[in-house]
């Protein structure tokens, strides 16, 4: 838990600086058995995830700005389906964009699915960024009814599986 706020302290302290030279981004999932749905918040750095989406769709976007159009918002939406996937108890499981703020100069998503009532593992594929940044690293904290697990992705490893 403690290394897990000092990460998350030491990403937003340098998150405030105008470039950063560090490519993390933090995926927190939560099960939260009372609801029967997981939770998921993504932090990711507003320049880095417009230049992805630019190169994916070569259309220039403003996700996270004055200027972010519906259109912006669907790409984003794409990128996210396209390149952050979640398998659950062995089955693929769509998540519903709920919404998406912005915090300094990263982009928070907030995504959830429904109707889990239980989870015995889940498998992560999370390519997020890899294209553009092959240093980057997403950081994948899972807290299941209490029980706290973290797995970290990279270009050379995009999946990985929470028990």
């Amino acid at each position: 838990m403690f290394k897990s706020v000092v990460l998350l302290l030491f990403f937003f302290g340098l998150s405030s600086m105008a470039a950063h030279r560090f490519y993390v981004a933090i995926y927190q999932i939560d099960f939260v058995p009372q609801k029967k749905r997981v939770e998921i918040t993504t932090r990711i750095f507003m320049d880095d995830l417009n230049e992805a989406v630019t190169k994916a769709y070569k259309k220039n976007t403003n996700i996270g700005t004055e200027k972010e159009t519906p259109e912006d918002t669907a790409l984003l939406k794409k990128y996210l389906n396209e390149n952050f996937k979640l398998t659950i108890n062995g089955k693929p499981k769509a998540y519903n964009y709920i919404s998406s703020e912005v915090e300094s100069n990263v982009v928070i998503c907030y995504l959830s699915i429904k109707e889990i009532i239980k989870i015995s593992s889940i498998q992560v594929e999370n390519s997020i960024l890899t294209e553009v940044h092959s240093e980057q690293q997403n950081i994948i904290q899972f807290n299941n009814n209490g029980k706290k697990q973290n797995l970290l992705l990279s270009s050379s490893i995009t999946k990985g599986m929470l028990k």
